[in-house]
């Protein structure tokens, strides 16, 4: 039986913002390949929370890895950013199809697209106007079980790769943890904020110390139209995003304000 591809001429890139030691890396890579040529780019170390962020003024360095599945891997001593352009402009032998990131250990549902590395790729890849999809399980261990949601990984990277994206638009997909999802459902990221966001400690000298910790609380638990509705409810959400950030809503009003 051949272990080619089902469509060998389409080229996947694959990163992440967990490092490529990560297996929901690993994960994401091994059921890319299943249905085209992969490419895997991705973080030396871990780099979760550097949303869009590229290194400036330090060199950047690209070393190959074990492959994974027939899929060719290299590790970028850089951001998710700085692995998307790099693969871009000096690895991949052409502009991709597809950028995938992810699996990411843990959740970027609500607003946490605004600080994600994983979304950060994604957006970057949506930038240069690839289809660009991420996925996120509600689950920071890196023991975490995935095989309870790679099926419904797959059908939602298969329709892409069959029905492709708007120009512009690409997908934040994120999974319940420790379940078999009852579904999937499209949706508008939740409006929330962060409660507790930085625990304080003592050093052995008496000097105060901040780590980052907290929750994120939704200002709407009640909306069936949002992520975290979906989430708590072990559905899968696929919220469509785009990486222009301008507020078409309040433009007319903006023009009227401003314009002169």
């Amino acid at each position: 039986m051949s272990n080619l591809p089902l469509y060998p001429d389409k080229l996947v890139l694959v990163t992440n913002d967990d490092g490529i030691a990560a297996p929901g890396f690993r994960e994401l890579v091994k059921m890319a390949s299943r249905y085209a040529t992969v490419i895997g780019v991705a973080p030396s170390r871990p780099q979760s929370g550097m949303s869009s962020a590229i290194t400036v003024g330090e060199a950047l360095r690209v070393n190959q890895a074990e492959d994974i599945d027939g899929a060719r891997i290299f590790s970028v001593n850089g951001t998710p950013v700085d692995c998307v352009k790099l693969a871009l402009h000096t690895i991949l032998p052409r502009v991709p199809d597809f950028v995938l990131s992810g699996i990411n250990h843990g959740s970027n549902a609500g607003n946490s697209i605004i600080y994600s590395g994983t979304m950060g790729a994604v957006l970057e890849g949506c930038a240069n106007k690839i289809p660009s999809v991420g996925f996120s399980l509600l689950h920071h261990s890196l023991k975490a079980d995935f095989s309870l949601s790679m099926s419904f990984v797959d059908s939602i990277f298969a329709n892409v790769l069959e029905k492709g994206l708007p120009e512009g638009i690409c997908l934040n997909v994120n999974i319940p943890a420790k379940v078999v999802p009852k579904g999937v459902r499209a949706c508008r990221a939740a409006k929330g904020h962060w409660s507790e966001e930085y625990a304080r400690y003592l050093d052995p000298m008496g000097n105060p110390f901040f780590i980052l910790t907290g929750k994120y609380i939704s200002d709407e638990p009640e909306s069936a139209e949002t992520d975290l509705y979906w989430l708590d409810r072990e559905y899968i959400s696929v919220v469509p995003a785009t990486h222009d950030q301008t507020a078409t809503s309040w433009l007319k009003d903006a023009t009227k304000r401003f314009d002169q």
